[in-house]
């Protein structure tokens, strides 16, 4: 069973996160400080969900620590300090992820499923991506999915190897429009919106839940296997 180290030092935080981790069929490992944390990260953890505000510390200082030591398992950051600057700041010291507190837990669910599935992630020759039974062949531009493949329109692979190459991200409308359509403004449309609603729908119906929705933010890239979309 994979197991997720939680750090948190908020008893109620840190059991309603040990809930959601179950739910996703992974044991959760509770630190109430950041040394209890920091000694315990070097074991074998898929994901830490880890707090700012700790006994002993902030959390997001000790990413870097956490890394030299060892640490291979990707990084949340979950935390009262909110702020966009409190984002980009955890991000660029090395967090994977970053949620602020409050948070929804079917969005706290969904993050940890990209996280998972982006840990699992394939490549090859920088042609083929594979994600559990998703396949994407750059070279060729074809998808598959559970062997059978699903036509895409030129504009929808692009879509969706951007997507791919951003795996277990939040990706925003705004990278969509300048990375996919080369557009540097927002032209004030829904064009993103309707071809990610397309592809999504392409994917559902051949059995893959692989675009979530970030609210407010944008799309995440995550595959689900057979077990984490039952959950």
């Amino acid at each position: 069973m994979d197991r997720i180290l939680i750090v948190e030092d908020d008893v109620e935080t840190a059991q309603a996160v040990a809930g959601i981790v179950r739910d996703l069929g992974c044991a959760p490992v509770v630190c109430g400080t950041l040394a209890e944390g920091i000694a315990t990260a070097t074991g074998e953890f898929r994901v830490i969900v880890l707090d700012r505000m700790l006994p002993g510390g902030d959390g997001v200082s000790a990413i870097a620590g956490l890394r030299s030591a060892g640490a291979t398992a990707l990084i949340l950051v979950l935390s009262a300090l909110g702020r966009a600057a409190n984002r980009v700041e955890g991000l660029e010291k090395g967090a994977d992820d970053y949620l602020p507190k409050p948070f929804e837990p079917d969005e706290l669910r969904a993050r940890l499923r990209a996280l998972l599935r982006r840990g699992t992630m394939q490549g090859f020759d920088n042609d083929l991506l594979v994600f559990g039974e998703l396949e994407l062949r750059l070279k060729a531009r074809t998808l598959h999915v559970k062997r059978e493949h699903v036509p895409l329109s030129p504009k929808e692979f692009e879509l969706i190897t951007y997507l791919a190459r951003n795996a277990g991200q939040v990706v925003t409308r705004m990278q969509l429009l300048e990375n996919v359509w080369n557009l540097h403004f927002d032209p004030q449309t829904n064009v993103v919106d309707v071809h990610v609603g397309r592809l999504r729908r392409k994917l559902e119906q051949a059995g893959s839940a692989a675009i979530q929705t970030a609210r407010g933010e944008g799309y995440v890239f995550a595959p689900l296997g057979p077990e984490q979309a039952a959950s």
